[in-house]
Formats: structure tokens, C-alpha cells, sequence
């Protein structure tokens, strides 16, 4: 049987500088997604990468005295960088300088053309170039840029106009027949009713005011609009071409999911089923707007002064614990929170007590009476059937919590495993057992703990993979994948483990901020 395949998206980070840890959650939250996956048996295909044109970029550079290609090179390759050290393991970084996804974005252009899709006319309206959005006067919030917050200024240039319009009933038709097209609902009520319905203006598809970008073919006094440019990204690396469709693109598109972030939703439910449609293509089965990752409840961003790194925070913590923390800490529909105060309370509660203290007891509690060894497990007690449904139903409870992406809710089932094998060290009492001699008793305590461990690691290697692979390395097993948890027992007796060495050692909250303050 073939394997199923996924597909599944990041939205590209913009290019005009270094990512904060919110646009980082983004390409952690779809690793998480896309590793799941693998982990189930699907075929995945994982793209992520950098939207390089566009007159900020353009101004960003001239600051700097480089051209814009030099600035856009720099910057992406600190994203890449990013997101590798964040151990993501995406399939293909792409960029929309590649020069074959510039062939096609000006191919997709002229076929739109030619359709009639797109004509010449003049734009006038308020614009936004930190956003490069045209608004009109309805949409601004306080005379401002209703996505940034910045001043707009008025503008007008000879254009070309992509007919929107001619799609919005396809649109409402399309949405309201596909519920899951738009997740959560709140952001696909917010389009229709906001957006749609109210009416789709053409879109200005064009500019003329500066050259950092990607020519109109026919007209090259025109640069494309940078975001028909970025959108494609998702169909041009896939082997699309309008003149030929390739093997690989028809395996691939329709993308089972775009994963973006809830500001630019408008542009992935609007923008990017109109060109789909104007280019006779199927549109992705589903895209994700997740929520934002707040600090102190606010915003994240380099402009607000409070911008916090992944990378620096991976410094100070680790990759895991800040993989675990934004996974764990954002729900499904609402914003979440990030303080140093609020990471540090998590790492110690959740990664150093619950887990990594389980992990350091049980391996040492082996150690200490079965030298080390897995031993065979004889002498059962009702006690250990409630610990033994936990672990065989973890699986199940997971990759429920995955179908719908509710990570956060994905990870907390696997974390009770780990939470109930603590409390299962509270009732069985190994060191009470030893004591007693009851060795027969005692084995099958030890065994249902290690073997729970296996499963929990097993289990958590999608959010958490670097943890996962140090407590196989400590429990000497290569029986990891997901169809070696179907049924509890897997664990072979007899195997002899290694040291225990501590996953997470805790942090003493007030040195630790007072070493960040200096």
C-alpha cells in the first residue's frame, strides 16, 4: 500500500529581519505537525523557507548601503539557521529569489493575463509600506494601517488589477460548504463577514515605484505584487509550471494544510483561492491560523522594543524546553503568553519534576536493585491496570488531539503518562517493597515504569525529539516507533540499562533573573 501523503506549510518569514520567538512557534508548531505524521506512516513533504521582495526590503537595504539581494541573503540565512537550531525538520527551505520560482510567478502572471483575470488601470488608495497593503478609508483604524498599526500615506500608480470580484460568490459558496476549509471558526466567520461578504474589490497586482522584485514579463516596468509572489511559493516548489504538469506536482498539491499565522489569514482565504481558481487548480484542503505568542500579554515586536529570540531563549534553556513551552503553552484559538518568569515555572514544574525526575528514579531505582537490568515482571495487582490504561490509550488520545490540531491538548496526553507514573511510585512503594523482599512484586513495579517511560518517549519525540532520543539512549531501546506502543510489554526483558543522567536540572527562579538582569 502506498503510504498517504501530507503536505503540509509555514507561511515564508518576510525577510526585513531576525524572527522573534512568535514567528519561530510557527515553524515548531508545524514540525510537531509534520513529525506526528511521519510517525504515523504518511508520506510528508514539509516546506517552509523566506519571502524575499517588496519595497520594504528595498528601503531596509539602502539603509544598510548593500543591495537588496546581499540584505535578503544575510537575512536568510539567519532565519535557516533559526529554524535548524530549533531542530525542525522541514523537507525544503525556499526562497522567493530562487530563480525557478521567479520563472514561474512571471509565467503565472501572463496566464492570468490571458484569461482576462488581470487588466491595466490606475490605483489610487492609501498605502502601507512597512504592510505593502493598499487600504481604503473604511478599513483604517484611527486613520492608521489597520494591521500595524503605522501611518499610511496616499498613493497612485499605473497598475495591473487581479479581478477578485469576479470570484466572491465561488468564495462564500466554497467556505460555507467546506467548514474545515478555515480553522478555528472564529477566523473563518471573521472573513465572511468582515471581508466577503461586505464585497471583494480587485486587487492591485502591480507597482511601478520601485524595482526589488519580480518583473511583469510583458510590461517589465511592473513588479509584482509581493504578495502573489509570496503566495505561490506554495505551488512553484512542487514542480507547478502552467505549461507542463509535473509527477511531483500532482502528488503533492493540494496541500493538506497551510499553517499560518492569524494576521495574514486574510491573504491565504481571500487572495490565494481567486489565484488558484484563475490558474484552474484545486485549493489546500485546510488552512490553520494559529493564535499569537504574546509577552507580558502583548504584542511581540522589534518596533514595541519586547521582541524575545528563540534562539537566545534556546541558549539559556534549551531547544526542548522552549519547543515544549510554546507547544504546551498556546491553545488552540487563543493567544498565549511568554515571561522568562512563566518558562522558568514550566521548566521546572512540568520538564525537571515530572518528567525528568520520573525518568532519574525509575533508572536509578533499576540500577539499585536489578543492576541495571530490565527485569521480567511476575506478580500483577489491580493497581497497575489503571496505569497500564493510561499508557495503552495514550496513542489513541494523541493522534486524536493531532487530527484536530490541538497540540497543547496532544502533549498534555502525554505528559499524564509521565504524571500518573509518579503517582503510581506514591502507591506501589518500591523502596517499601525492597525492603520487604517481596523481589517478585517489586520486578513488575520497576518493569510497568520503565515500560511506561518507553511509551511516554515514544509518544513525545514529535514535540520534543532531542529528550526523546536521550531517554531511548537510557533505556537502551530501538523499539520507537509508533507501532511498537500498540500493546503494553514491548520493552525487552533483559536489556541492560544505561547511566541515568538528568534530562532537565531545575533552575533557582530569583539567580536566574538576576543573572538576566546584568
Amino acid at each position: 500500500m502506498e503510504n498517504k501523503k501530507y503536505y503540509i506549510s509555514t507561511a515564508i518569514a518576510y525577510t526585513s529581519g531576525k524572527p522573534h520567538i512568535g514567528n519561530t512557534y510557527e515553524i515548531i508548531l508545524a514540525d510537531a505537525i509534520a513529525r506526528f505524521k511521519r510517525a504515523l506512516g504518511y508520506d510528508v513533504y514539509f516546506q517552509t523557507g523566506t519571502d524575499e521582495h517588496g519595497e520594504k526590503i528595498e528601503l531596509k537595504a539602502k539603509e544598510k548601503g548593500v543591495t537588496p539581494k546581499e540584505y535578503v541573503d544575510a537575512v536568510a540565512s539567519q532565519i535557516k539557521g533559526i529554524w535548524d537550531k530549533m531542530n525542525t525538520s522541514y523537507d525544503r527551505f525556499v526562497r522567493t529569489t530562487d530563480e525557478n520560482h521567479e520563472r514561474q510567478v512571471q509565467k503565472i502572471f501572463k496566464k492570468m493575463y490571458d484569461k482576462g483575470d488581470i487588466y491595466k488601470g490606475e490605483y489610487k488608495g492609501l498605502y502601507c509600506t512597512p504592510c505593502e497593503s493598499f487600504w481604503t478609508e473604511s478599513q483604517l483604524i484611527d486613520g492608521k494601517c489597520p494591521d500595524c498599526g503605522r501611518e499610511v500615506a496616499l498613493a497612485s500608480e499605473e497598475a495591473y488589477f487581479f479581478k477578485l470580484s469576479k470570484y466572491q460568490d465561488k468564495l462564500v459558496d466554497y467556505i460555507e460548504k467546506h467548514p474545515e476549509f478555515i480553522q478555528p471558526e472564529s477566523r473563518k466567520n471573521e472573513m465572511l463577514n468582515n471581508f466577503i461578504k461586505p464585497g471583494l474589490q480587485d486587487l492591485c497586482v502591480s507597482r511601478t515605484s520601485f524595482d526589488w522584485g519580480i518583473k511583469v514579463l510583458f510590461d517589465p516596468k511592473h513588479i509584482v505584487y509581493v504578495w502573489l509572489d509570496a503566495l505561490t511559493n506554495y505551488i512553484t516548489n512542487i514542480g507547478y509550471d502552467v505549461d507542463n504538469e509535473t509527477e511531483q506536482f500532482k502528488k503533492w498539491w493540494p496541500a493538506d494544510l497551510h499553517l499560518i499565522g492569524k494576521d495574514i489569514i486574510r491573504f491565504h482565504t481571500i487572495y490565494w483561492p481567486c489565484f488558484l481558481w484563475s490558474l484552474d487548480l484545486p485549493l489546500p484542503k485546510q488552512v490553520f491560523g494559529h493564535p499569537w505568542l504574546l509577552t507580558n500579554n502583548d504584542k511581540i515586536g522589534k518596533s514595541r522594543g519586547n521582541a524575545i529570540y528563540a534562539d537566545e531563549l534556546a541558549d539559556l534553556f534549551g531547544v526542548d524546553a522552549v519547543r515544549y513551552y510554546v507547544l504546551h503553552e498556546i491553545p488552540f484559538a487563543n493567544d498565549g503568553n511568554l515571561t522568562y518568569e512563566l518558562m522558568i515555572e514550566r521548566y521546572n514544574s512540568d520538564l525537571a519534576n515530572i518528567l525528568g525526575n520520573l525518568v532519574n528514579r525509575t533508572i536509578s531505582m533499576d540500577k539499585k536493585y536489578f543492576d541495571g537490568i530490565v527485569p521480567e515482571p511476575s506478580i500483577k495487582e489491580e493497581i497497575d491496570e489503571d496505569l497500564i490504561k493510561i499508557v495503552t490509550n495514550a496513542l489513541d488520545k494523541t493522534t486524536a488531539a493531532m487530527d484536530e490540531l490541538k497540540v497543547a491538548d496532544a502533549i498534555d496526553n502525554v505528559f499524564e503518562i509521565f504524571r500518573r507514573s509518579n503517582k503510581y511510585i506514591d502507591e506501589t512503594m518500591p523502596w517499601v517493597l525492597a525492603k520487604e523482599q517481596n523481589i517478585e512484586r517489586l520486578k513488575t513495579v520497576i518493569y510497568n515504569l520503565l515500560e511506561a517511560i518507553r511509551v511516554g518517549a515514544v509518544l513525545l519525540h514529535p514535540f520534543l525529539p532531542e529528550t526523546a532520543e536521550k531517554i531511548y539512549s537510557q533505556l537502551n531501546t530501538d523499539l520507537t516507533t509508533f507501532s511498537s506502543i500498540e500493546n503494553f510489554g514491548g520493552l525487552k526483558v533483559g536489556t541492560k540499562l544505561n547511566e541515568p543522567e538528568p534530562l532537565f536540572v531545575r533552575i533557582d527562579k530569583e539567580k536566574f533573573l538576576e543573572e538576566l538582569a546584568k
